[in-house]
């Protein structure tokens, strides 16, 4: 995530600095920051190098060597590495939401963590979490959540990888091993550790006076880009899939429900996205009819 959620909320923080510059001359502003690297010359750079500190320990996902070769020759604008959601640091060290977008429910739901995270799971009064998992690779990944299940409602993902079940490692499991220990496990409390999906980035855009963000895209595939549109100026990327609109997963849908989720959004609208690459490589280990059938589409609680 960038330090700034959009380059709307870029220019109104700027435009506020400026007024505050004017307003206390004496006062140093404190300079600003860009999500990306600062090349010679004083502009944010187009392009870096992947960085070294994601998943430092996880260099493989689903079978896929996530070398710097394979990032280069299938994502020719690299992801950034994640800051903050929606805030900024003032001259007195005090953070400040952002000016446009900051406070955006969708925002808030769609934040990406990019790394590993600890879950707590309890079953529902049927004894059942609404989870099912694949292991691929050696490695056990989600591979469905229910639609308001107890694993939804924990905020589990189609695509997570989950390293560990109450503290016991599960490198190397099966589908029928991993189940059977969560049909055993203690129905008010199962403690995982998930991995988020690789590469996965969320942009928050404005819609326009007549409702567009300014993208085009089919079966979930960001085809092209409106010039001078909101989703041009804040890095929509084309050969990217949808996976979470305002934070509610959309994997699945057809594209006029993912439309109308767009439309019924508000004027702040946050998408998460990852490369087709890596998702056709997901869906193809996953299984196509566990994704359109029974995947969780409900509106994360905040």
């Amino acid at each position: 995530m960038s330090l700034y959620p959009s380059l709307e909320d870029m220019k109104v923080d700027q435009l506020h600095q400026a007024q505050r510059h004017h307003e206390q001359a004496s006062q140093q502003p404190p300079a600003l920051q860009y999500p990306h690297p600062v090349a010679p010359g004083g502009q944010p750079s187009a392009t870096r190098a992947p960085s070294p500190s994601l998943y430092p320990q996880l260099g493989d996902y689903m079978g896929l060597s996530l070398t710097p070769e394979l990032i280069a020759q299938n994502m020719p604008v690299a992801v950034p590495t994640p800051m903050p959601v929606g805030v900024r640091q003032n001259g007195a060290g005090q953070m400040q939401v952002a000016p446009i977008s900051g406070e955006s429910k969708g925002l808030i739901r769609a934040e990406i963590k990019q790394g590993i995270r600890p879950i707590t799971l309890c079953k529902d009064e049927n004894g059942k979490l609404g989870l099912r998992v694949r292991h691929v690779n050696n490695g056990l990944f989600v591979a469905l959540v229910q639609n308001n299940s107890t694993a939804a409602l924990a905020g589990l993902r189609f695509g997570d990888q989950i390293l560990q079940i109450d503290g016991k490692s599960v490198a190397g499991w099966d589908n029928d091993k991993a189940h059977k220990v969560f049909r055993d496990a203690n129905p008010k409390k199962i403690e995982l550790a998930v991995r988020d999906r690789p590469f996965e980035r969320t942009i928050t855009m404005q819609k326009d006076s007549v409702g567009y963000i300014g993208f085009v895209f089919k079966d979930g595939r960001i085809k092209s880009i409106v010039k001078d549109s909101s989703a041009a100026r804040n890095g929509i990327l084309t050969d990217h899939q949808l996976i979470e609109i305002n934070g509610q997963n959309v994997v699945g849908l057809k594209d006029s429900e993912v439309g109308e989720i767009i439309d019924a959004g508000g004027r702040t609208v946050t998408v998460t996205i990852m490369p087709c690459f890596l998702f056709d490589h997901i869906k193809k280990c996953m299984g196509n009819s566990l994704i359109k059938k029974l995947m969780d589409h409900s509106i994360p609680d905040l």
